[in-house]
């Protein structure tokens, strides 16, 4: 006879072991040769020693699914304990479902759509420094927030900090009602909706609450220095040289960062430069620094979307074209 605790001090009972106790019920169910009673945040397996080290197995991995997802329905549930009938369902150690980036609430599963959302996966876990620019709905600001939730789920990182440059695009902050946090809040808010897809409304609370997760205007990271923390820089495109020179060297021991833009939407006035363009040109070649370049293909909004992007470039071309011709004209005439 073997015996073994299990402590789900980690996880919420409840979740573990359902309502009415009914996904314990089925864990009975599942080990019938095992003795198995619940005690507080505590299980104990009581049985033949390869049946308790199965179970040990098996719970073991609710667990790490609980830990990273904080739901568990019923049916997944049976499914990790071992129930053929819900083969179906994704599976935590499955290698043909590498792409998934982060469970979500409610088992939503968080997953890299295209080829170069999976690039970016893989860049982020191999550098420090990955920049991923390309134009809008290609998944750039959304697959970076699920990097972070991963890591900090995984313990990889102590926090996250996601931060915006607040430049107004064609519009005034001053209009806007409320005290600074309420003006630029706005900015912030695809940030907030990606975080809503990917952590429970309660545990969110209690991250942001506790400071887990920050997110901040650009011009808020002046001065600190940022360890042990995954930092996302969104709208990058939006940041003068110095802001990004700035951002970049904030970053400290143990930390990842990922920087993100859309070189076709730069909203700064006329008479500033984009930071980021210089600074994917002068950062290319160092080692633990990775550049993506997302396009039309990687496009996960509406149809529409990619055929919109595509028509602006070809206009952007043609006008590129007119003044190339108008240039040479100009010269010509100089002579």
């Amino acid at each position: 006879m073997t015996e073994a605790i299990i402590n789900l001090e980690t996880v919420n009972p409840i979740e573990f072991f359902g309502i009415n106790n009914s996904k314990f019920d089925i864990l009975k169910r599942k080990f019938p040769l095992l003795k198995i009673l619940s005690r507080g945040s505590q299980i104990k397996l009581s049985g033949q020693a390869d049946e308790v080290a199965n179970a040990q197995g098996k719970i073991g991995q609710v667990i790490k699914y609980l830990e990273r997802n904080g739901h568990l329905s019923e049916n997944y549930f049976a499914q990790i304990l071992g129930d053929e009938e819900n083969n179906e369902l994704v599976t935590l150690d499955d290698p043909n479902n590498n792409d998934i980036l982060v469970f979500g609430p409610n088992g939503r599963v968080i997953r890299a759509r295209t080829q170069n959302q999976k690039l970016m996966s893989t860049a982020s876990e191999k550098n420090d420094i990955l920049f991923a620019v390309g134009p809008a709905g290609t998944g750039k600001t959304y697959t970076a927030v699920a990097l972070a939730v991963r890591a900090l789920k995984n313990k990889a990182v102590r926090k996250i900090i996601l931060t915006r440059p607040a430049v107004e695009a064609g519009e005034s902050l001053g209009f806007l009602p409320g005290d600074l946090k309420e003006k630029i809040d706005p900015y912030l808010r695809p940030l907030y909706d990606a975080l809503d897809d990917m952590i429970p409304a309660d545990k969110l609370n209690y991250y942001m609450t506790n400071r887990i997760i920050e997110i901040a205007p650009l011009a808020y990271m002046r001065g600190r220095t940022l360890d042990n923390s995954f930092i996302i820089l969104d709208e990058a495109q939006n940041a003068t040289d110095l802001q990004l020179k700035m951002f970049l060297t904030r970053i400290g021991a143990s930390a990842k960062a990922i920087i993100t833009g859309d070189l076709t939407q730069i909203d700064l006035p006329k008479n500033q430069k984009s930071g980021l363009i210089r600074a994917t040109r002068i950062l290319k070649n160092i080692d633990g620094i990775a550049h993506i370049q997302l396009d039309e293909a990687d496009v996960v909004r509406h149809r529409l979307v990619k055929q919109i992007i595509r028509a602006y470039d070809k206009e952007q071309a043609r006008e590129e074209e007119l003044e190339e011709e108008r240039k040479k004209e100009r010269q010509a005439k100089e002579l």
